[in-house]
């Protein structure tokens, strides 16, 4: 057993790695990327980029992690690369960028399940006023942070592989609760025909780019994650099974969600909303419409799944940092845990504060080209979401192919994988790693930042 402690079993670190994966964007940014995008055109460009991006991309994470035996920023260090540590920092502080933001969206999502189950269905006439009530926001923030925090705390085996082994299988029966209900309301397969009988004329550069941006953020990639849980696990794991099932998983949940949407949906032949507007808004209409007691058992089971979800992933992305000061500073994990999340929670509160009156974190950056003010939450996540993580996937391939060498990284794949490296799969990723990844997910960067500060299209 790794003497940092590691996951006792291979099935709680799959589950675990697709937790860290699984999360809000799934169940809500997915559908609205498919709506966008034409429907299964969508869906099957999304599905294609996982497996043949994605893919390679995790394989390499796990692989540096396990290999090293240390966290984030450790791992380049241990491997003899001391000075390419800073792709490790960028991703820890990516990070905490991202939890920052995300615990605040929890706290929304953690709220509404007290507001469905009080049959509260017309909150979405005042959503906007909703996340400007601080005091009861910030508290189901914090509420969401301490449980985080707590499991956390507990450490890998008994606190985030125990949770994971509960909130993944929950998260998957809840689905298949509300894709069952879904499909018997009326029109509900109109839903069905839109998300899985593509049009393939949808399918044009703007779709190809939203379908790799959602692939490769739907799994987390290029923050340290699957470097830090991949730190855990044992010589005899299979590192290639792994992170196909890891993949495999991300992917079925975001396709229930679709299957649970867009039944939903078009049963009421509303419009499928942008943004926060799906679930906050569009939603809890439809709750409402299916009567009072159906409507508070679905409407309060669809928010308590979201909640899983989104805990799934603040657990991952809470122990990235906390791997790293426990490992580098040997501060104890209970004490590393309450510290950084509390850190991480009053870094959070300018993202809770900029979707109300507070003007300055409401108006907080006009970015060059543009006239328009960005609200500070949305900074952050075009800092962290839209900028850092393709920045920092692009500089792990670079690293696993150029730096500790493709021959390396294939040697580590191959370790309780006897019959990996004359594999097809290992050709592929050895190909996929040197010359795919880097330059799509350069180009992502790129084309990203550009995008979101400057206001220059390439599309």
């Amino acid at each position: 057993m790794n003497p940092r402690g590691g996951f006792n079993t291979k099935l709680g670190f799959i589950l675990a790695a697709a937790g860290s994966a699984v999360g809000l964007g799934n169940i809500w940014k997915f559908p609205i990327e498919v709506s966008e995008g034409g429907g299964a055109a969508f869906l099957l460009m999304y599905l294609f980029f996982c497996f043949i991006l994605c893919f390679p991309v995790i394989v390499s994470e796990i692989a540096i992690g396990r290999k090293s035996n240390r966290n984030a920023i450790g791992s380049f260090q241990k491997l003899g690369f001391k000075k390419w540590s800073f792709i490790g920092k960028m991703g820890v502080l990516t990070g905490i960028l991202i939890l920052s933001f995300y615990s605040v969206v929890a706290g929304w999502v953690l709220g509404y399940v007290f507001e469905m189950i009080r049959g509260n269905f017309q909150i979405y006439e005042s959503f906007y006023e909703y996340t400007n009530n601080v005091k009861y926001i910030m508290l189901y923030s914090f509420l969401f942070m301490f449980v985080t925090a707590f499991i956390v705390s507990k450490g890998i085996a008994d606190g985030i592989e125990k949770a994971s082994k509960i909130l993944m299988p929950s998260l998957i029966f809840l689905m298949i609760i509300l894709i069952i209900y879904a499909l018997t309301l009326p029109n509900s397969l109109d839903g069905i025909k839109f998300y899985l009988i593509p049009d393939f004329s949808q399918i044009n550069l703007n779709v190809a780019g939203s379908a790799l941006g959602q692939a490769f953020f739907s799994l987390s990639l290029g923050m340290g994650m699957l470097i830090t849980y991949g730190s855990y696990i044992d010589k005899d794991n299979n590192i290639v099974k792994s992170a196909a099932l890891i993949t495999l998983a991300d992917v079925g949940i975001a396709f229930l969600a679709g299957l649970v949407i867009f039944p939903f949906i078009f049963s009421k032949g509303l419009a499928v909303e942008g943004g926060p507007g799906l679930i906050f808004t569009t939603l809890p209409q439809i709750f409402e419409s299916l009567g009072e007691t159906t409507g508070v058992l679905v409407g309060s089971t669809f928010f308590i799944l979201l909640t899983f979800a989104a805990l799934t992933s603040t657990v991952s992305l809470l122990e990235v940092p906390v791997s790293y000061v426990v490992d580098e500073y040997k501060i104890s994990r209970k004490l590393s845990v309450w510290i950084i999340a509390f850190f991480i929670f009053i870094l959070g509160i300018p993202s809770l504060l900029s979707h109300g009156e507070f003007l300055f974190f409401k108006n907080f950056i006009t970015y060059l080209g543009s006239t328009k003010p960005v609200d500070f939450m949305s900074f952050i996540i075009h800092v962290s979401n839209d900028t850092l993580l393709p920045l920092g996937g692009f500089l792990i391939t670079i690293f696993a192919a150029y730096i500790w060498k493709k021959e390396n990284l294939l040697e580590e794949i191959s370790i309780g994988n006897n019959n990996f490296k004359n594999s097809f799969v290992a050709k592929y990723i050895s190909f996929s790693i040197s010359f795919i990844c880097p330059l799509i997910l350069g180009s992502l960067f790129l084309i990203t930042f550009l995008e979101k500060f400057f206001g220059i299209s390439f599309i």
